[in-house]
């Protein structure tokens, strides 16, 4: 078990690794490739050194700029099986750290099929802060984005539109507009999400 839980997090510290890799084997400086994405120099330099978890929405952006599917950062081989399984034990955590210490993502997310290559769909776990109004998140990346509520209450802002999501609700919407969630109530919001890539 121990052992289990050891590689599961080992997927979650080489993101960033794996990220330079790809970028000097573009012959990509880090500006070339900040500039092509629209990111910052800063923020890609720390997530290549392993100082911060790139959040879903920035690890697509980079994952298409690259060229690789996003399920690349996460498992050792990029194979298209007929099947494939993660068990409960298998799934590791992300971290809440966003650019330096000071930026808290205000979630954490589980890749629930990161053994699959070449997928379209990329189903998380994710689990939503408490936060208040003011320090909301947003974010945005290309395709769809479908999100169901197992536990607690999330609100969710898109635009100018505000909603608020309860236990046993989903929505459904274009993840390339400006969006946030925070967990409101008493506890964190733990939901199933899954991200489809259109441009794939």
């Amino acid at each position: 078990m121990v052992q289990t839980k050891q590689k599961a997090q080992n997927y979650s510290l080489t993101i960033g690794r794996r990220i330079r890799e790809l970028r000097k084997n573009k012959a990509l400086t880090i500006k070339e490739m900040a500039s092509g994405i629209g990111l910052s120099v800063g923020l890609i330099s720390q997530i290549e050194n392993e100082q911060v978890t790139p959040a879903i929405s920035t690890l697509m952006k980079i994952s298409s700029f690259l060229g690789v599917d996003i399920t690349h950062f996460f498992q050792a081989e990029e194979r298209r099986e007929l099947f494939t399984v993660v068990r409960g034990k298998e799934r590791f955590t992300s971290s809440r750290r966003g650019v330096g210490e000071k930026f808290d993502l205000g979630y954490t997310y589980e890749a629930l099929a990161f053994k699959q290559a070449k997928k379209r769909m990329e189903p998380f776990i994710v689990t939503f802060d408490l936060k208040e109004k003011g320090n909301m998140a947003f974010f945005s990346h290309e395709g769809e984005e479908f999100i169901y509520i197992m536990e607690g209450k999330v609100e969710f802002r898109i635009g100018d539109k505000t909603t608020v999501l309860e236990e046993n609700d989903s929505l459904y919407f274009d993840s390339g507009k400006l969006h946030g969630y925070r967990a409101v109530g008493r506890h964190p919001c733990k939901a199933l999400v899954v991200v489809y890539n259109k441009m794939l």
